[in-house]
């Protein structure tokens, strides 16, 4: 009679997990153009880390659940993890970007920088490419999670009027500008994401007169324009930040308390029949029927959304609103 031995420990699980995903996932991300994915997204609860590819370079980031910071042992599981990505993934230690994700309590302003070793690199994403900065900030420039609403904005950009919203590095007005759009608006309040967004479009050769970049509190900017829009736009992408806060801002932008009053005003921005993609990742969030009653349709997207290498069902919410046509 033989027993069994004992199961394999959480490390080894840990190991055998990212083994099995790297090997599916490279597969996958080379029959779609990908240098960046993601191969390891928490599947094990007791090794809650992300583990991202970016071209020859790996994005580690913690995720430390609250018990855990405060009974310790979290530095060995990270020597431990850091350890294990560099073996199985074949990346060097120096190459590998570790980050950890604190939890933050509601109202709090974002995340800012993390780091003083910027590492920009150029990663391709589906034809286009895009810079990186693994190094500075807990983000990197590019939400991969949104690769899937990037590529429908590209199929339905052609000669459209393209309005991109909190637009971050520009990744979405890379996709418009490629897809074809007639002219392209992306407001941001950063000067520094706004000269990345330009940074953006040059590597993609797409700089034009006609993708302006432009500087202001986005909402803000909504609710003025909705009043006597200065022009209207056919496809529109609105991805705003949970929580943000800044001295540039008109107090502050919280996504459950202003989306009402923001997607009201998007309506009147948007030319008959024009579609507005908007999305969150904020976990607790709720559409309300206000903000959408003077659509002519409203879909949701999600998860069909959300791409394969992303394992969290919730890491966003999307729909997909229509305008009515006169």
């Amino acid at each position: 009679m033989t027993t069994e031995g004992p199961g394999p420990t959480a490390g080894g699980m840990f190991d055998n997990r990212l083994r099995k995903n790297a090997r599916h996932f490279r597969k996958w991300a080379r029959a779609r153009g990908l240098t960046a994915f993601r191969v390891y997204d928490r599947d094990i609860p007791e090794y809650p880390f992300a583990v991202d590819v970016y071209g020859e370079h790996v994005h580690l980031v913690e995720y430390p659940r609250r018990r855990a910071l405060k009974g310790g042992g979290l530095e060995a599981q990270r020597a431990e993890v850091l350890a294990t990505v560099s073996a199985v993934l074949e990346v060097p230690e120096a190459r590998i970007h570790v980050k950890t994700h604190l939890p933050q309590p509601w109202g709090r302003a974002q995340y800012g920088r993390v780091g003083e070793g910027s590492e920009k690199l150029v990663v391709e994403e589906q034809g286009l490419k895009f810079w990186v900065n693994l190094g500075d900030y807990l983000d990197t420039g590019l939400f991969m999670d949104h690769r899937v609403t990037r590529a429908r904005v590209r199929e339905e950009a052609r000669g459209q009027r393209f309005l991109n919203l909190f637009c971050y590095t520009g990744a979405f007005t890379v996709y418009a500008a490629a897809g074809g759009a007639s002219r392209t608006l992306s407001v941001d309040l950063s000067n520094t994401y706004l000269d990345w967004a330009e940074e953006n479009l040059a590597l993609n050769g797409l700089s034009s007169a006609r993708h302006t970049l432009l500087r202001g509190d986005a909402l803000a900017w909504v609710l003025s324009q909705a009043e006597a829009p200065e022009e209207t736009f056919d496809l529109v992408v609105c991805d705003p930040p949970s929580f943000s806060t800044s001295k540039k801002m008109q107090g502050s932008f919280n996504v459950q308390r202003d989306h009402v009053k923001m997607l009201q005003a998007l309506g009147a921005l948007l030319s008959p029949g024009g579609v507005l993609y908007f999305s969150t990742n904020f976990l607790g969030f709720e559409l309300k029927d206000a903000a959408v009653r003077d659509y002519a349709s409203v879909t949701e997207l999600t998860p069909g959304s959300i791409p394969e290498d992303f394992q969290r069902e919730h890491i966003h919410r999307c729909w997909r609103l229509v305008a009515p046509r006169e």
